[in-house]
């Protein structure tokens, strides 16, 4: 079943890589490109919180 691009709540918690919709979202909304966050979830999973974290100290 494909993600829902217009979904909220918990969607917003866990960073999906497989989803385009996603990755530009994110990228958008942490400022980082998409080879930025790849190695960011690869690091620390795709917790949203752990990946701004992980972020943060970069």
């Amino acid at each position: 079943m494909k993600d829902d691009p217009k979904k909220t709540g918990l969607d917003r918690k866990l960073i999906s890589l497989t989803e385009p919709h996603e990755v530009r979202s994110w990228t958008e909304s942490l400022g980082v490109s998409e080879q930025q966050l790849k190695a960011a979830v690869a690091a620390v999973g795709n917790s949203a919180e752990k990946v701004r974290e992980y972020l943060r100290k970069k």
